[in-house]
């Protein structure tokens, strides 16, 4: 429209998105997408009745102890195939890596045409005994189905959920196969506290966004590690000698298992890799429980007694996926890794060999 307004232009611009999972990371991403005008609907799954009750009642979401903004549309996962037939011009798929499956048979129930995704899932999957990322799974279930390709973009980086909400100043990479719709979906969603870069290497940023947990366990065991005969009192003060070699051998590992998932080794570097790693380690849960295994405690004995009811994707991702690594990977190449998989996986004492 010649003429318009900078206002007027953005309506022109504005897209209709469907975000799919109403958990505390697809319901803080509603707020850049539509504070750029879009026109957002959140629906949640199958598993997220309650949530939806409570955010249609008050718009309080009960993780993020925010409000969702007035804007965002929120509806029930009853209405999933009705939003579908609309044709949104992007679908966020924000679900655990557990219901891709879920997501999928939707998709491909109520498939019109090629989809345009945004993936907000981290996490791995298996594929004739080996490990694919979650893209790759998506576009083979579609195949399967003799269904094209979808066009997937993959946002990935450190941004915890809670931050988002909140407006605290954020970084995250795009990635997708063609960089021209990684930038499409960059102006999309971008604001003055929600700032993205945008890559190519989609294998490498899903595959970093993954593993970077089990690493976040590690180095998180860094107190216990740093000397089993030192005195508690040293060992909790002066643990920073340990902690970066451990930071500096995740680093190495996970540049060399991005390179055998296709990826490139230098995207480890950047948002996906070092700074994920670096967030996952100052944020949370993965690196709570790589501290009780590396004071002695078993796997078991921590998930039994003192993290029962706390999701920690890393040991998660190693009891599923550690067998398939040991399989078609060397020890050599990941020995911290491999450590730590053993100590989950075998529910032994963590040991690094130094």
């Amino acid at each position: 429209m010649v003429g318009a307004k900078p206002l007027e232009k953005l309506y022109l611009n504005m897209k209709k998105i469907l975000i799919i999972g109403a958990g505390a990371m697809g319901s803080a991403f509603s707020l850049p997408c539509v504070e750029n005008l879009n026109k957002v609907t959140l629906i949640g799954t199958h598993l997220e009745t309650k949530i939806i009750n409570k955010l249609k009642k008050n718009r309080f979401h009960p993780s993020l102890k925010k409000l969702l903004p007035q804007k965002v549309v929120i509806k029930n996962y009853k209405y999933l195939d009705a939003e579908l037939k609309k044709k949104p011009n992007y679908i966020v798929i924000a679900v655990s890596s557990k219901g891709i499956d879920w997501v999928c048979e939707k998709l491909i129930k109520n498939y019109q045409g090629r989809y345009s995704l945004i993936l907000l899932t981290k996490g791995l999957a298996k594929f004739k005994n080996r490990l694919i990322t979650i893209s790759t799974k998506i576009n083979n279930l579609f195949k399967k189905n003799k269904l094209p390709y979808q066009d997937i973009t993959s946002i990935k980086g450190p941004c915890l959920a809670v931050g988002l909400i909140n407006k605290v100043r954020t970084s995250t990479v795009i990635a997708n196969k063609k960089i021209k719709n990684a930038l499409k979906v960059s102006k999309l969603i971008s604001t003055n506290y929600y700032k993205s870069e945008v890559s190519k290497d989609i294998n490498g940023v899903e595959t970093l966004g993954a593993i970077k947990n089990i690493y976040a366990m590690l180095i998180g065991a860094s107190k216990g590690l740093s000397g089993s005969n030192l005195p508690k009192k040293i060992r909790e003060k002066y643990f920073h000698n340990t902690s970066s070699s451990l930071f500096r051998d995740a680093l190495l590992e996970m540049k060399n298992f991005s390179k055998k998932m296709k990826g490139l080794p230098e995207t480890a570097y950047g948002l996906a890799g070092l700074g994920d790693l670096y967030v996952s380690i100052a944020g949370g849960r993965n690196s709570m429980l790589g501290y009780y295994l590396g004071v002695g405690r078993k796997y078991s004995d921590i998930k039994k007694n003192i993290m029962k009811k706390i999701t920690t994707e890393g040991s998660d991702l190693a009891i599923e996926f550690g067998p398939i690594i040991k399989k078609n990977y060397k020890k050599k190449d990941f020995p911290i890794m491999f450590a730590l998989i053993n100590s989950i996986c075998k529910n032994k004492i963590l040991k690094i060999e130094w």
